[in-house]
């Protein structure tokens, strides 16, 4: 259900619409603040990015590692 909503808040913004949201944003944050909004968006991004790499990692990890400990303890 929740998908439907924002398919229909989203799926029907236009070129005009964006516009518009662009223009609000630059009078709301100024010229000088949205370069530094994107950077630190951008350094979020690429945290979020190395975290899930790091998650991949961790759960690709073979399994071989735990298992020559086992084989020595029996």
């Amino acid at each position: 259900m929740t998908l439907n909503w924002v398919l229909l808040l989203f799926g029907t913004l236009g070129t005009s619409e964006l516009l518009l949201i662009a223009f609000v944003v630059l009078l709301l944050f100024g010229g000088k603040k949205i370069p530094e909004l994107m950077k630190g968006l951008g350094k979020g991004v690429r945290s979020f990015k190395k975290g899930m790499n790091d998650v991949e990692e961790e759960i690709k990890k073979p399994l071989e590692d735990d298992e020559p400990s086992k084989e020595t303890k029996e």
